[in-house]
């Protein structure tokens, strides 16, 4: 049996805070998912135009082992600077990759195009996402807000207004917890073309999505895309957690087949638009678990993915020009 975990968040898996900070006269924001201790990581990046930092120190080939931080953010390029902040604040607290006294924390980071949305991005010399990734790691906790919050606050889902999502699923074949938290960005839509079924209804827990509506009709063969397209403007960012102690191959493959939740919650999904990029981080310890018991992990990552999509669409408010869910057909 799978069910959702007491809060329905990532949280729910053992050892992970989450926090956000955002600006609403911005319309941006960033989303810290803080690991108790340091913990082995993946990514798997499927998107043609990705923004992202220290993904590849986390190759298994490479040496570093485990990460400090995930970070997610709004603000293009310019939100790969809420990596920075978070390395700060976990420097001074003593975390980090030993190198003799030193302390260098390991904090990947991946950010979604939100410069166009309607806020306020006159910053001048001084883009406000470092600061706002201190401030989310302060907030960091088992409960965070959804929708309208963190990497989600200016985020866009097709012609929707996006937003940040998670919810969690514990296994009790496996004994384990699995999470998923979703910034929420694609080009592509979450809802069946002429309908208002989210693509990932059937997915739904405890009605997780305001009991979705099964779709009335057969779907076309037709994409769903806008009428113009803008290269980079787009992109779905996703951290997986799980309390399985896996090694970072399985970690690895996790990720992979963890991408396939994003499939089935937009379509189009992965396109030259799109930055698509899925984290995976293990806080479990002991003998890693068999192919057998990997291949459940990520099968349940990838629905709880699609699920944690659909609900950033389904919590967020109408932001900008961008309406919400709720709002067009609730």
């Amino acid at each position: 049996m799978i069910r959702p975990g007491a809060l329905n968040l990532i949280t729910d898996v053992p050892g992970i805070r989450v926090g956000n900070a955002q600006d609403m006269q911005r319309l941006t924001g960033v989303t810290v998912l803080l690991p108790d201790r340091p913990c082995v990581a993946a990514v798997d990046v499927r998107g043609g135009g990705p923004g992202t930092r220290e993904t590849d120190a986390l190759d298994p080939a490479n040496l570093v082992e485990t990460v400090d931080a995930i970070v997610l953010s709004g603000g293009s390029a310019f939100g790969l600077d809420a990596a920075s902040g978070v390395s700060s604040w976990l420097a001074a607290r003593g975390r980090g990759f030993a190198v003799g006294p030193v302390r260098v924390p390991i904090v990947p980071a991946a950010i979604l195009f939100d410069l166009l949305n309607g806020g306020d991005k006159g910053w001048g010399d001084t883009p406000p996402y470092r600061e706002m990734a201190r401030a989310a790691c302060d907030a960091a906790g088992p409960d965070f807000a959804l929708g309208n919050a963190g990497a989600g606050t200016g985020a866009k889902a097709g012609a929707l207004k996006g937003g940040l999502g998670s919810v969690s699923a514990i296994d009790d074949v496996t004994g384990f917890a699995i999470g998923a938290l979703a910034a929420v960005n694609p080009v592509g839509s979450v809802v069946m073309p002429g309908q208002s079924t989210l693509w990932a209804w059937a997915l739904e827990l405890d009605g997780e999505l305001g009991g979705q509506t099964p779709p009335r009709r057969p779907v076309p063969p037709e994409p769903d895309l806008p009428p113009e397209l803008h290269p980079g403007a787009n992109t779905t960012l996703v951290a997986v957690a799980v309390d399985a102690p896996l090694t970072r191959a399985q970690a690895l493959r996790v990720a992979i087949m963890a991408q396939d939740g994003i499939a089935r919650a937009i379509r189009p999904a992965h396109t030259p638009y799109d930055g698509d990029t899925v984290f995976v981080v293990a806080t479990g310890e002991g003998h890693p678990p068999g192919p057998a018991v990997v291949a459940r992990i990520g099968a349940i990552a990838a629905d709880c993915v699609s699920r944690a999509i659909a609900r950033g669409v389904y919590e967020a408010a109408a932001a900008g020009r961008w309406p919400s869910w709720r709002a067009t057909f609730g």
